[in-house]
């Protein structure tokens, strides 16, 4: 199994190497098509059952729900009161923290092509989720699936 394993990436890294390296084939979006191919290739698998997903393709309930049960049911949504109560914890976590100099370094960081994950370890000391995902946005773009 590890020596199929081997060849098979062994392989790839020839297709990639076809292509001009791991640049090369980033600028005809090789490995995105890959990653599209696989996922679609799956996703007919999963849904032939060919793949068998317990509760997904196989062992489904016997008695499912029906469609006006699942619309009856109850929404669990935050109180007025949690949502502002987690909106001021946010405020006073950015009041607290100076964090445009660590988002200004993680965007050099990621410009210059270094180690994103490391500069990652210790933006998220002073930065929240959201300005991170905006600062790399501004950087890379945001992805979009094709189809």
């Amino acid at each position: 199994m590890t020596q199929l394993v081997e060849e098979a990436v062994l392989q790839e890294f020839d297709r990639i190497n076809d292509r001009g390296g791991v640049l090369g084939a980033m600028e005809t979006q090789y490995q995105r098509g890959k990653i599209q191919e696989e996922s679609m290739h799956y996703e007919m698998k999963k849904h032939t059952g060919e793949l068998p997903i317990i509760g997904v393709n196989t062992y489904l309930n016997p008695n499912p729900q029906s469609d006006d049960d699942i619309n009856a049911m109850e929404i669990a949504r935050a109180t007025t009161e949690e949502k502002e109560t987690q909106i001021a914890n946010l405020r006073a976590f950015q009041e607290r923290n100076a964090s445009e100099e660590a988002l200004n370094r993680l965007k050099h960081v990621a410009k210059s092509g270094g180690n994103i994950f490391e500069e990652l370890m210790e933006t998220v000391k002073v930065a929240s989720l959201g300005q991170i995902t905006t600062a790399l946005y501004e950087v890379g773009g945001q992805y979009r699936r094709n189809m």
